[in-house]
């Protein structure tokens, strides 16, 4: 199997294994005002809302995580059976070994997921370090592998600078970014990998043409410590060490919401994402959806039906916070009141 299949192996398996989990989303900061008198009815809040004019029954994303091996075409299968099913969106991992390797085995676990979720919202996914290498028809063709309604660009240098075999070389990025934006044929959104993304390259992204940001901040899944478990495991012993030492960095996720939000008008907030409170928290503070991988990722493993329950789960914290907030409806709940705490606060203060 070529070394970039089985990358993407290795990466679900450690992240099942091993703790990859880092704290300080912000989220704990954030307090949503208790509603005493919402004068609405739980059951009647529309959780409905938009996504490049695609509805979605709720403001909740499968973050993009798996593909490029054929171990993988099972999760993806499950995850957009359930996208399918509970009217949510999806995105696929990083297409880079589908675009790459001749290997039927490995499109394929990509392909599924527009097999099983024909009406889904799905986005695809390659590297803005490749994107120096592809030209425009390359993105086409990972839009084409999966008929996707938007292409994610992922940011991941830190991840990159851990992994024996990275990619360093981010010189050229941004002016690739806006050439495909501008040329190509569905929505594009940038994303990071678990660090975060500060207002000044939020500026950067909106003004080469980017149609939504994802942070993806601090506080969940950690790139660097994943890294770090697979250069130990070849004894790259320097690269491990930087892995464990860059483990919580990054801006964290409810930060990295606000700065994004305040330059762009379709932020996605994820990065240790758990729970559909965490969801009407982003929205708040400006998100237009709240993303969640790793928590799909065990579910997944169990099937379409385990999938699904996580999502309803979601969507019922998420309207119950509706309702003791008064929100009727998302919009409601972006302008619902909020206070901010502790270490976030502090932080939002020293960056203003």
């Amino acid at each position: 199997m070529p070394e970039t299949a089985d990358r993407k192996d290795d990466h679900v398996r450690i992240i099942e294994e091993e703790d990859v989990e880092t704290s300080g989303t912000g989220f704990a900061d954030i307090d949503l005002v208790h509603e005493a008198l919402p004068e609405i009815h739980r059951d009647e809040i529309d959780t409905t809302t938009t996504l490049f004019g695609h509805e979605l029954a709720a403001p909740i994303v499968i973050e993009s995580m798996t593909g490029g091996h054929p171990s993988t075409t099972k999760l993806n299968r499950a995850l957009a059976e359930a996208a399918q099913r509970t009217g949510i969106a999806m995105g696929v991992g990083s297409q880079r070994a589908g675009l790459e390797l001749d290997d039927e085995d490995l499109v394929e676990s990509y392909t599924i997921v527009r097999d099983v979720a024909p009406d889904a919202f799905l986005y695809g996914n390659v590297g803005a370090a490749q994107l120096v290498e592809y030209d425009v028809a390359d993105v086409e063709e990972a839009v084409e592998m999966i008929e996707a309604d938007a292409m994610a660009i992922h940011l991941n240098f830190l991840q990159e600078a851990v992994q024996p075999e990275g990619d360093v070389d981010a010189r050229g990025c941004l002016d690739a970014i806006e050439r495909v934006a501008d040329a190509l044929s569905v929505p594009v959104i940038v994303k990071e990998t678990g660090n975060g993304i500060s207002r000044s390259t939020a500026t950067r992204l909106a003004d080469a043409g980017v149609d939504a940001i994802d942070v993806a901040g601090k506080g969940g899944t950690t790139w660097s410590g994943i890294e770090s478990y697979r250069a130990a495991a070849v004894g790259a012993d320097r690269q491990e060490q930087v892995g464990k030492r860059f483990r919580a960095w990054g801006i964290p996720t409810a930060v990295s919401t606000v700065e994004a939000a305040a330059v762009h008008n379709c932020v996605v907030a994820s990065g240790g994402v758990r729970s559909g409170l965490d969801v009407a928290k982003a929205i708040a503070l400006g998100a237009r959806a709240g993303g969640l991988a790793k928590p799909f990722l065990g579910p997944a493993g169990q099937g379409t039906d385990a999938v699904v329950d996580l999502i309803e789960t979601l969507a019922l914290e998420l309207r119950t916070a509706m309702f003791v907030t008064g929100a009727a409806s998302i919009a409601e709940l972006r302008e619902t009141e909020y206070v901010v705490l502790g270490r976030t606060k502090e932080y939002l203060a020293e960056r203003r």
